[in-house]
């Protein structure tokens, strides 16, 4: 156990929600809008949403309005956003999509004006059932959306495949911001 520890100890992990890679002094953060390298209009403008949430949520730093008023600027860029199918019935028919998204992210201390993290890319991928014989309606993301078992039952498939691509893409976007927050919190 002692040498298990001091691994552990050794190889600076540490819980993200403590924020132990930001500069001790760093209360305030700024999100600058990512650059989108994609062919989706606004899908950066949707991401920040959600990074912003994420780090908000951990309320280690506060998220600004400017750059001014900001001790830390994270800014990146969307590179790839793919939505494709993944899973195929018999007859070759999509059955399932698969949302997926990846940037690149700088967080640069506005004191020292130097980069303290980056990554050139960091990404995630979501299923999205787009039939009703694939929603599984008792998993927990099916659970969280303001559908039932018996809505399905009733909607088209083209209505079924647009709900259920919008919660992959959600879930997807959720995970990546995550994910950006406990890398850029933790300096991995």
């Amino acid at each position: 156990m002692i040498v298990a520890a001091l691994c552990i100890s050794g190889c600076g992990y540490h819980f993200a929600a403590s924020g132990d890679a930001l500069p001790q002094g760093a209360q305030t953060i700024y999100v600058a809008r990512f650059g989108n390298a994609t062919r989706l209009t606004g899908i950066n403008d949707e991401l920040m949403r959600y990074i912003k949430d994420e780090i908000a949520m951990h309320r280690r730093l506060k998220v600004v309005d400017s750059p001014d008023a900001a001790d830390l600027q994270l800014s990146g860029m969307v590179r790839l956003s793919t939505q494709a199918p993944s899973n195929f019935n018999t007859a070759y028919e999509p059955t399932t999509y698969g949302n997926s998204l990846v940037v690149s992210a700088v967080l640069k201390d506005l004191h020292t004006k130097k980069a303290i993290w980056s990554t050139g890319s960091i990404g995630n991928s979501q299923p999205a059932p787009i039939v009703a014989t694939n929603v599984v309606a008792t998993t927990p993301s099916f659970l969280q959306q303001n559908l039932s078992g018996d809505n399905i039952a009733q909607m088209t498939d083209i209505q079924i495949a647009q709900s259920q691509i919008a919660v992959g893409r959600d879930l997807m976007m959720q995970k990546l911001a995550k994910s950006l927050y406990s890398e850029m919190a933790e300096g991995f």
